[in-house]
């Protein structure tokens, strides 16, 4: 069975279904997009972002702070079941993940916490939430499953992963502390798919809004696909489409095979 899955934080899911992707949905047809940032409760969003046609939706939205984090994963084909809980208050309660078990693997769609250093306790706060879904996927791969962990991981991971990385070293997003989270998901057995197909940089998926960012290609990478190591055999593509507009970032794509 082929399964084509994107990943796409959109900046808000109301702003973007007009200005794009209700389109891309329609011309892409993947099999599972999901989407990060939705910035809204599933009740305010019209019917046709809820319920676009030939799909099913999850919402996970943040219950602590309106128009903030959120995730949604839609599907044309039915999960066994979904569901949104780590079992901790503090990650649950902001909307960050949703987890789909589609059989053939479970799949995560997660929102990692961006670290910034001007707010009080969140750089901790992210690196307890990696550590805190990283111990979950474990007990995953533990009962044998195979794991998808897509999303904006809101951290670049090596040198080739942001345009500017000497200028970079103090900035959350970048610091060692925070790539060390991704270094220990490669120790845990976890492939990062983009880079079984692309080796050099200069390729990324968010571009800051300021001094034409994205125009002169001055970005991060900070949306990935990992897949536990057991998919690899079934990996058929993985790549980023900067060229689709709408948000800050870009969508990127992971294409499975599974026999």
């Amino acid at each position: 069975m082929l399964y084509s899955i994107v990943s796409w934080n959109v900046n808000g899911l109301r702003a973007i279904w007009n200005k794009g992707l209700s389109a891309y949905l329609e011309r892409e047809q993947p099999d599972i997009l999901c989407i990060q940032e939705t910035k809204a409760q599933p009740e305010q969003l019209e019917s046709a972002i809820a319920h676009p046609d030939g799909y099913r939706a999850e919402f996970h939205s943040c219950t602590v702070r309106k128009g903030y984090s959120g995730v949604a994963t839609y599907a044309r084909y039915k999960p066994l079941q979904t569901y949104c809980r780590l079992g901790r208050a503090e990650f649950d309660n902001e909307g960050r993940i949703l987890i789909s078990d589609f059989d053939d693997f479970v799949l995560v769609n997660a929102y990692f916490p961006n670290g910034s250093l001007q707010e009080k306790g969140r750089l901790q706060y992210k690196l307890d939430f990696y550590d805190a879904l990283f111990f979950h996927t474990q007990q995953l791969r533990a009962r044998g499953r195979k794991v998808v962990v897509c999303g904006d991981y809101n951290t670049a991971h090596t040198e080739l992963d942001l345009a500017r990385p000497k200028e970079n070293q103090t900035t959350s997003g970048f610091l060692p502390i925070e790539r060390a989270k991704l270094d220990a998901l490669v120790a845990m057995g976890y492939v990062d798919t983009f880079r079984e197909f692309e080796r050099s940089g200069g390729h990324y998926s968010w571009w800051s809004y300021r001094q034409r960012s994205r125009e002169r290609n001055i970005g991060w990478r900070l949306d990935y696909f990992f897949v536990s190591r057991d998919l690899l055999p079934y990996l058929q593509s993985s790549s980023l489409q900067p060229e689709v507009q709408g948000s800050d970032h870009c969508p990127v794509k992971l294409v499975l095979r599974l026999y």
